[in-house]
């Protein structure tokens, strides 16, 4: 009888572990997919590249926050994604260029 009061003991401790507080239902939250007229935003600052290479030359360094748009896309054949962009900067500075994606 002492072994079913501590397995009933030990359930009660941490079968509630597992479930969220209140008993509730645990929801994922929703998924928001990117309208296409939304601009891409950078999120660190980074190099915008003549080319699809790491070592390419850099053509300007974008600051976070700076809108993007998405111009095309491309996978280098040592799997690397690559993302041909074209930035709202100011006039008189390279506009498109490529980010690693």
């Amino acid at each position: 009888m002492d072994w079913r009061w501590a397995w009933v003991l030990g359930f009660a401790l941490i079968a509630p572990a597992a479930l969220p507080a209140g008993g509730a239902e645990r929801r994922q939250p929703a998924v928001r997919r990117r309208l296409a007229a939304e601009p891409l935003l950078v999120a660190d600052s980074v190099a915008l590249r003549s080319a699809p290479r790491r070592h390419a030359p850099a053509l300007v360094a974008l600051q976070p926050g700076e809108p993007l748009r998405l111009l095309r896309s491309w996978v280098a054949p040592n799997g690397r994604r690559w993302l041909q962009v074209q930035a709202d900067s100011a006039p008189g500075t390279p506009r498109r260029g490529w980010l690693v994606g």
